[in-house]
């Protein structure tokens, strides 16, 4: 009893005695390691690894948590797999479509032209991409379409990085409205959606640069042909 005593009123000195800084003096520290884990930034050097930066590239496979696996790899028979095997799972809805179009503004326009006809203010700079209201990209398939923006095609590159699969999807739907193919609207769709379908009224303009913006058209008007 007097044992559990004195090791009680040791604990509770201890403790005071750890709460008692003042000025200069720091108060006692139990368990340091708990304070300083020996963590490395990003761009120290790991002493365990000291011949690389302690921020290194996710092993080869790795797959973002909230990310959905891609099941086709590069190249063009996984792209026409993939224009076979996937249907667009959004409708021609307003609203997906004032999305898919800020989606194609932001990115999409600066190679291809507000109207896909490949005349964006990068012209010049680079080479001139396919015109998306070319007969070959007007017949690829939605999915064909997808698999070129998250794999890239020619001298594309993939930009699943940038723009998240449902927007690439939704991108497409606006590319088949510029097209002149917009799907006929969804059952109970009223008039105005019916308008917006057929080309009509236009989807809101979008009101930033930086929202997700896809290179939806940029894939459609590579794979239309791609160099």
């Amino acid at each position: 009893m007097r044992l559990k005593t004195s090791l009680c009123l040791l604990a509770a000195t201890a403790g005071l005695a750890g709460c008692s800084a003042e000025g200069d003096r720091p108060g006692m520290m139990f368990l340091p390691n708990m304070v300083d884990s020996g963590v490395v930034h990003a761009f120290e050097r790991n002493p365990r690894t000291p011949e690389k930066p302690a921020l290194q590239a996710p092993p080869e496979g790795t797959i973002p948590f909230d990310r959905p696996v891609f099941p086709y790899g590069p190249g063009p028979e996984e792209a026409r797999r993939a224009g076979a095997e996937l249907k667009n799972p959004f409708q021609g809805t307003p609203e997906v479509l004032a999305r898919g179009r800020q989606v194609y503004v932001n990115i999409c326009s600066v190679c291809h032209g507000m109207r896909g006809e490949g005349d964006g203010p990068v012209i010049g700079r680079f080479p001139n991409p396919p015109s998306l209201q070319a007969a070959r990209a007007k017949g690829l398939p939605d999915g064909q379409i997808v698999h070129i923006i998250t794999r890239g095609q020619g001298i594309m590159p993939s930009h699943a990085a940038q723009v998240l699969i449902e927007d690439r999807w939704k991108a497409v739907r606006y590319l088949r409205q510029l097209q002149g193919i917009a799907p006929a609207p969804p059952p109970g769709a009223g008039p105005a959606a019916a308008e917006t379908l057929a080309g009509g009224a236009q989807p809101p303009a979008p009101t930033g640069a930086g929202d997700g913006g896809s290179s939806a058209a940029h894939a459609a008007a590579t794979a239309g042909g791609a160099r």
